[in-house]
């Protein structure tokens, strides 16, 4: 449960949208219901975008937030919570906030981006540090590659066993990330049967991870792509998050067969 938010963030940073058509807008709320190896409610999680003005700019201000709930709480606290301010037009965050606490465990980072001289200057609020980075071009935050994606990439494109990378700049260190794309599947929701696209992400593995494909991913085959459903082979357990409530889409959510 140590990386209850960012696993969900990750994850949900995947979905896919048709080129050139914006995916998105201010007011889209989603919640997320979380298991833990299938047994009992392990925690919610939150993301939602408002459009409003960071340094005389437009942007969205998207906040994530997760917590743990019930039995594990007892045990293992979680409250973790992510924002990044999105250039409105390009799609590249200008500033990312990383506020969590797992367990006793603690970060406080912000990040401001300088796409011009491609750098992050990284302030570690806990550690009272600061630091300058070099970054990728157009490098994008853990929260804001998800609308990124959902507005560029083309998903009438992929082909089942086709991969999709991006450069991605979280808290001091420039990541690649690769997945791979399964194909279509419906899958039955609280919401009734829907459509999804499915993804396997490759992640590190080791301590949190069984293996690098230890990750699946679905995301409704609408204009959405609203993310439908997780699931995570943890080295110790694994972890489910399900789509649970949702308001402020921008297109027609599209179901099958209704519950």
């Amino acid at each position: 449960m140590k990386k209850l938010l960012l696993i969900i963030l990750a994850i949900i940073s995947l979905n896919l949208a048709s080129a050139q058509e914006s995916a998105f807008k201010d007011g889209e709320w989603f919640k997320f219901k979380m298991s833990y190896s299938n047994f009992f409610k392990a925690g919610n999680a939150t993301l939602a975008v408002k459009e409003t003005e960071l340094d005389g700019k437009p942007v969205f201000h998207v906040v994530g937030k997760g917590w743990t709930t019930g039995m594990i709480k007892w045990f293992f606290k979680v409250k973790d919570r992510y924002e990044s301010y999105i250039d409105v037009e390009k799609i590249i965050p200008y500033k990312f906030i990383r506020n969590i606490d797992e367990g006793g465990h603690k970060k406080n980072i912000e990040i401001d981006f300088n796409h011009d001289n491609k750098t992050a200057f990284v302030h570690n609020k806990k550690h009272n540090t600061k630091k300058t980075i070099a970054t990728k071009p157009n490098v994008q935050d853990m929260v804001s590659m998800y609308y990124y994606l959902r507005n560029n990439i083309n998903i009438s494109t992929l082909k089942p066993g086709d991969e999709i990378k991006t450069d991605m700049f979280f808290d001091e260190e420039n990541y690649g990330f690769k997945l791979k794309y399964l194909g279509e599947e419906t899958i039955t929701t609280d919401f009734g049967e829907i459509e999804a696209l499915k993804f396997r992400p490759y992640v590190m593995a080791g301590r949190v991870f069984k293996e690098e494909e230890s990750l699946s991913l679905w995301v409704s085959k609408d204009k959405n792509k609203v993310p439908l459903r997780i699931k995570a082979d943890l080295a110790v357990g694994s972890l489910r998050a399900d789509l649970e409530a949702f308001k402020g889409l921008k297109h027609p959510f599209k179901i099958v067969v209704d519950n």
